[in-house]
């Protein structure tokens, strides 16, 4: 199985960079056994990608998306956006739920599967008197991805877990505000934040979750379950990518 990665655009000492954290590639590798192949930020030319992936992992990134895309108004982070990401990923991910390929959804990547789907996000969630603050804070990457909230879980989300309430990390700004078309809310944090979405008319299969299972997901049953979850869900694409070019051969 060949599962997508979109990566960022960055630059290190001026030179253009495409980039992603390591650790998803790992979660695709050891998570859903399958190759992880990053997908370049260069627009609508990788939608010729889709024929040939079986799901499309869409990762967390600290830049957000561009309120352009959503009628927001004026950027309240000025300084954290990728505008090449943005032109890749939006009509990526409409393109890959129109084609059934399974779609996981992670921390930005969720962010975008709303507004791809014409949703809104709250810029600063912790400039709302009634949230919490879902940043990181200061401190290792092992106290930032530590567990740091509850949320409640209902639907499909709820059944990979086995459990309709577990204790997840939080490291965004932004977060969901009005859902984009067709989706629907699968779990909440105790301030109302959504944290999860799911698509029951989607053709394939499709979870968003604001927090990151990636991380350490092999100590984490949760996170196990769902990309093994995502897994027999490529699964299920890939015998079937066979059997149309079997057919068509």
């Amino acid at each position: 199985m060949i599962i997508g990665i979109p990566a960022c655009a960055k630059a290190l000492s001026t030179m253009p960079f495409h980039q992603t954290p390591a650790r998803y590639a790992q979660a695709v590798l050891g998570g859903v056994a399958a190759l992880p192949v990053l997908i370049p930020p260069l627009g609508q030319p990788m939608l010729g990608l889709l024929d040939n992936l079986d799901g499309l992992l869409v990762p967390g990134s600290p830049s957000n998306v561009h309120p352009s895309h959503y009628r927001g108004g004026d950027s309240e982070t000025p300084d954290s956006h990728d505008l090449e990401r943005d032109r890749t990923t939006l009509p990526l991910i409409r393109a890959a739920i129109a084609a059934g390929v399974p779609l996981l959804a992670i921390c930005r990547g969720v962010q975008e599967l709303n507004v791809a789907l014409g949703g809104s996000l709250i810029q600063r969630v912790h400039m709302l008197e009634s949230r919490m603050d879902h940043r990181a804070g200061p401190g290792t990457l092992e106290v930032c991805y530590r567990p740091k909230h509850p949320i409640s879980a209902t639907g499909s989300l709820a059944r990979i877990l086995g459990a309709d309430s577990i204790e997840v990390n939080s490291l965004h700004g932004q977060a969901i505000d009005r859902l984009g078309d067709g989706l629907v809310v699968e779990a909440s944090a105790p301030d109302g934040t959504i944290e999860a979405v799911a698509m029951p008319s989607a053709p394939g299969w499709l979870l968003g979750v604001q927090w990151h299972p990636e991380w350490q997901f092999a100590e984490n049953p949760h996170s196990v379950a769902i990309f093994a979850a995502f897994g027999d869900a490529c699964r299920v694409r890939e015998r079937d990518r066979a059997a149309r070019n079997h057919r068509r051969a």
